[in-house]
């Protein structure tokens, strides 16, 4: 058997769903067993001048998708190239949320007043369009990390996860 070292911090255990159950007996979190959470894991990477120290968390595409959607290698490259775009215009933590046709932008909530901005609106929606969305919306509750779980019942979320 072979064993396979995995550094999960704890902080993502909650959001789990894209991890198949079958193989937690065969991984390891390192982290998780180190007790380490996040605010800890970035005093210890900014004191040993880690330039990533600060940046923001950058879980699985497959989280962008409701539960029950299937998952594409197209729908991945989608979001991915929606996400890319809006970084390029100095979003720094931004998630693209896909909604079928519907782009739903995820900004922290500070950021939504850059929006009103014409020139930086259209280049953001241009920018999510040519990724291959429809239609661009704009969630003014802002980034939410898990935002799709809290849509679906705790019930549903044990259909659609793997056993």
């Amino acid at each position: 058997m072979v064993m396979r070292i995995v550094s999960l911090p704890m902080y993502n255990l909650p959001e789990m769903r894209t991890v198949n159950a079958r193989f937690w007996d065969a991984l390891r979190g390192l982290l998780v067993e180190a007790g380490l959470r996040k605010a800890e894991l970035r005093a210890i990477s900014r004191a040993l001048g880690l330039a990533t120290w600060d940046k923001p968390a950058s879980p699985c595409l497959s989280s962008r998708f409701p539960y029950g959607t299937a998952i594409t290698l197209d729908g991945l490259r989608q979001v991915a190239a929606a996400e890319q775009a809006l970084h390029a215009l100095g979003f720094r933590e931004v998630r693209v949320r896909a909604h079928g046709e519907i782009a739903r932008i995820e900004l922290p909530v500070d950021e939504l007043p850059r929006l009103a901005d014409p020139a930086l609106r259209a280049a953001a929606v241009g920018g999510v369009r040519a990724a291959g969305f429809r239609h661009v919306t704009v969630d003014l509750e802002g980034f939410r990390s898990g935002s799709l779980n809290a849509l679906v019942s705790l019930e549903q979320r044990r259909l659609f996860s793997t056993p």
